[in-house]
């Protein structure tokens, strides 16, 4: 599993941008999103670059944990 740190990901709006954003460049990932701690956690034959790029797309920065 690849954990993201996403701080600007604040609301129910923003779980789901991510989730779609996720899926456009896999969509077989398993997304888990937790608002409290501000991370991403997910399972996906995709490379860390390659999801952090995606969520730069949809306007979150994003780094790895």
């Amino acid at each position: 599993m690849i954990t993201l740190n996403v701080p600007d990901m604040s609301c129910g709006h923003c779980k789901a941008t991510v989730e779609k954003a996720v899926a456009g460049v896999d969509p077989t990932a398993q997304v888990a999103v937790d608002l409290t701690t501000r991370s991403v956690g997910v399972t996906s034959t995709r490379s860390t670059a390659d999801l952090i790029a995606a969520l730069k797309v949809a306007g979150f920065e994003a780094t790895a944990a």
